[in-house]
């Protein structure tokens, strides 16, 4: 049962991993990296090379190299001994073949880069821009807040003085009732 357990959950683990997008981007990547590696190839291999190769004596950039020991042939015509050799040109094709890649490979990332940091400072003056609209609000929320506060006070003001008038007229009013009964 714990088998079951760890296959399922192997399964699942895998699904899960295989389904996140950033997985399939890699892979469809890689494709096209591979894609884009062939073609650099021929680049290299059938315009580049040909060229260079024109403006040699040999005419072939892959005739370029150093021949350490030379193949030993038999009489029927029949390689016996292979020829060992330090194959320059096909070492030039091959640095040509990555300084294209890595060049091509710094344009897209620099463009990539350049938009990624264009997004994020445009999130930035997005997001300061709406800090700047909420503390606007608050701070017009705290005006009006400060306002009615200030209404208020100013009313209870009011009230508690024609109060404390109300008073002091009833008190008037008071003495002069007895005043009027003593005078009776």
């Amino acid at each position: 049962m714990a088998e079951e357990k760890k296959k399922g959950s192997f399964w699942k683990d895998f699904k899960a991993f295989i389904t996140r997008g950033n997985v399939i981007d890699m892979a469809v990547g890689v494709v096209i990296g591979g894609s884009f590696g062939k073609i650099v190839t021929g680049l290299v291999n059938y315009i580049i090379t040909p060229f260079i190769g024109y403006f040699m004596r040999s005419g072939d950039l892959d005739s370029l190299k150093t021949v350490i020991t030379p193949e030993v042939v038999d009489a029927e015509g029949v390689v016996t001994t292979p020829e060992v050799a330090i194959l320059w040109g096909t070492w030039l094709q091959t640095i040509l073949d990555f300084l294209i890649t890595a060049i091509c490979l710094f344009v897209v990332l620099r463009i990539i880069m350049k938009a990624k940091t264009a997004l994020e400072e445009a999130k930035s003056e997005e997001q300061e821009a709406k800090e700047a609209a909420e503390k606007k609000a608050a701070e017009k929320a705290a005006a009006e807040k400060a306002a009615l506060e200030a209404e208020t006070a100013a009313r209870l003001a009011e009230k508690q003085a024609a109060l404390e008038e109300a008073t002091l007229n009833q008190e008037k009013l008071l003495v002069e009732i007895r005043d009027l009964l003593k005078n009776r």
